[in-house]
């Protein structure tokens, strides 16, 4: 069964971390490419970020620059967000995605929530 499942997710003050995991299952991440994105409520599904096939192009909205990294572990089927200095607009439900060669995003995660709050 082709499935990503995120998990990380959780309550954090500001300008506290989170690392989000997504683990893939019933296909091998490496020869997709990942992307992060959110979904705050009552506003649209936003990307955060996304990583080539290749983990040689990543590329993160710039809300999120230099706050968070992607990065993946080829050996656990995984990839991460590392979320840093976090704020209170980071808050949102986080899903990742994987796209095949036809360029779409075919798979996706169930989500997991992430609120920042003091």
């Amino acid at each position: 069964q082709v499935q990503l499942v995120e998990s990380g997710g959780g309550l954090v003050q500001p300008g506290g971390s989170l690392r989000l995991s997504c683990v893939a299952s019933g296909f091998s991440l490496d020869s997709y490419a990942i992307g992060w994105f959110r979904q705050a409520p009552g506003k649209e599904r936003e990307g955060v970020s996304c990583l080539s096939s290749s983990d040689s192009f990543t590329n993160y909205a710039d809300s999120v620059k230099d706050r968070f990294t992607i990065s993946r572990d080829n050996a656990k089927n995984t990839v991460y967000l590392q979320m840093n200095s976090l704020k209170p607009e980071d808050t949102a439900v986080y899903y990742c995605a994987a796209a095949g060669v036809r360029g779409s995003y075919e798979y996706w995660g169930q989500g997991t929530q992430v609120t920042v709050s003091s």
